[in-house]
């Protein structure tokens, strides 16, 4: 068994590996999540060298841990090409599909991703699946209003949804103050099918399947020292 310690040193070693694809006057996108957080602990530390960037973060968390280590921040006001994005995921398979959202920033990350030249996605090698669904809970993110409607759609679609909760015991909001239902189904033989029957229900707002987005994914070994690559052309 893998160990937490061994754990994060794969998230490191996959956020080292994706910080060599960073280059000077770079828009970046900035994921969200403990793995995110070593790339953008590690970028800051180039940006206190000296490095140029400027960053878009998917949530207020990169963002709060974006500003105190001198990464620049901007909004899509002022740009709207990203030229690399790195970020997370909770589950990968053979095709770079992924399952993500399980830090509760699903929509912002997708519109991150969806605006970037490059879509590159950093995990330990525990993140990787023979078929998604089956280590993870599927979010889907709904509006507050008639939550319990959706909830009532996505059964019939095989879910077991579950309203995620705050430490607080209070429902967990998003950064947009919607709420997330975290839908068990096991193994999702067809995700494609499966994304566009909850993308189509009034109140959801984004699903956790990312299809056909990833151009790379780095898995970080236990050992810290090295890494493999899965790209969508090879």
């Amino acid at each position: 068994m893998t160990s937490e310690q061994d754990r994060d040193r794969g998230k490191r070693a996959a956020a080292a590996r994706a910080l060599e694809q960073v280059r000077e006057g770079m828009t970046i996108g900035l994921g969200t999540g403990s793995t995110a957080a070593h790339f953008v602990e590690l970028l800051g530390e180039r940006v206190h060298a000296g490095l140029g960037v400027r960053a878009i973060p998917t949530s207020s968390r990169t963002r709060e841990q974006a500003a105190r280590l001198g990464i620049k921040l901007v909004s899509f006001a002022e740009t709207s090409r990203i030229d690399l994005t790195v970020d997370g995921a909770d589950e990968v398979d053979a095709q770079l599909r992924l399952v993500k959202g399980g830090g509760g920033a699903l929509l912002h990350e997708k519109i991150v991703a969806a605006a970037s030249d490059r879509f590159v996605v950093i995990a330990d090698a525990q993140k990787e699946v023979a078929v998604l669904g089956t280590t993870m809970p599927l979010p889907v993110e709904v509006i507050p209003f008639g939550w319990q409607v959706v909830y009532r759609k996505l059964e019939p679609l095989g879910a077991h949804p579950v309203l995620r909760m705050s430490r607080a015991g209070q429902p967990f909001l998003t950064d947009e103050g919607n709420h997330i239902l975290d839908c068990h189904f096991g193994a999702i033989v067809e995700p494609e099918r499966i994304a566009a029957a909850i993308a189509g229900l009034p109140g959801v707002v984004e699903h956790g399947l990312f299809l056909g987005m990833a151009d790379e994914v780095i898995f970080g070994d236990p050992s810290g020292d090295q890494t493999h690559v899965r790209s969508r052309n090879h």
